[in-house]
């Protein structure tokens, strides 16, 4: 039989040493010492006491909203890992910001001595360098993933590539190319410059890739930025179903690349060139994004999504939507 005497006094000495511990945070030394028990006595007490299940730990987040979007959105597609801010209202650039710091933290926490990290250029990518605040160096090359533009700071993913490596106390490796070419014979000659080559290969090559999604919508789009477009043109690309733009490439809803004639001229590696890469990071946030971010999302060009907590509720909504329908 067994001696519920002895039983009793065994599960209130570890309902002794359990409160000690987790209510009162006291360490297994201090209890040791206060109930004049060996350590590895405490030690014993405490796993038999969470073995009988005594021990309930119940974690509650004041962003646990967040957290489930960030679960819906996986769930919905083939991202790996989703982080949602908090979305600023009324405050489009203090949400980029913050969107900024969000993926700036994670690239911080997934980063790995000798990663190649491949970046875009693009608001979103900018200000997640400027959010870079390491507490050590890196040992990391850093290239860019698309030739450039002068004349904006988000534009000229040379100069954005050069502050990351900064920042992170690592190397970096520039594209000393336009990002449009004058022709496509052009944009083959280019890329069969062994400078150019090599850094576009090592791009390919890379561990990580942080990149931008962008809108094609005029109010706030970047893209045009990178190439002006009469309006009759941004009308035909419309008319085309061309609903966003990734690496520069103008793309379809259904992550499909269009056959506009921009998208010959470009130097810059593919979409598809980094399905080796495991750790393909997506940045970006506000409304025009939502549909870009779902041909993105459908084109399965992403491991990981960093926006705000608007864009990803819409995104979720179109993205379930659709396969309802379907």
């Amino acid at each position: 039989m067994v001696d519920k005497k002895k039983d009793f006094e065994l599960i209130r000495q570890i309902h002794t040493v359990l409160v000690l511990h987790y209510l009162e945070g006291k360490k297994q030394a201090e209890i040791a010492r206060d109930l004049n028990l060996s350590n590895s006595k405490v030690n014993r007490l405490i796993t038999q006491g969470r073995k009988m299940g005594m021990v309930k730990i119940d974690i509650e987040s004041p962003f646990e909203t967040l957290m489930n979007i960030e679960h819906s959105l996986t769930r919905s597609s083939s991202l790996s890992e989703a982080i949602v801010t908090p979305s600023v209202t009324g405050s489009a650039e203090a949400t980029l910001q913050q969107v900024g710091r969000a993926a700036a933290s994670h690239l911080l926490e997934t980063l790995r001595d000798g990663d190649v990290i491949a970046i875009t250029g693009g608001k979103a990518v900018s200000a997640t360098v400027e959010a870079l605040e390491p507490e050590r160096d890196f040992d990391v090359t850093v290239v860019p993933l698309t030739g450039g533009i002068q004349g904006k700071y988000y534009t000229d993913v040379n100069h954005l590539a050069t502050l990351m490596a900064d920042r992170l106390g690592g190397k970096t490796m520039l594209l000393h190319a336009p990002l449009f070419a004058e022709s496509r014979d052009q944009r083959d000659m280019l890329e069969q410059v062994s400078t150019i080559r090599e850094v576009l290969d090592l791009a390919r090559r890379a561990n990580v890739a942080l990149v931008g999604v962008g809108s094609i919508e005029p109010e706030g789009s970047s893209y045009y930025d990178l190439h002006p477009v009469p309006e009759a043109d941004r009308k035909m690309l419309m008319g085309m179903g061309v609903i966003g733009e990734f690496l520069a490439h103008l793309i379809h809803i259904d992550g499909s690349v269009s056959n506009y004639a921009l998208n010959s001229r470009l130097v810059s590696v593919a979409p598809t060139d980094l399905s080796p890469c495991t750790r393909v990071i997506g940045v970006s946030a506000g409304a025009q994004k939502v549909f870009p971010i779902k041909a993105v999302l459908n084109g399965k060009f992403l491991n990981s999504l960093i926006l705000d907590e608007d864009t990803a509720t819409a995104v979720i909504q179109e993205m379930e939507g659709t396969r309802d329908v379907a």
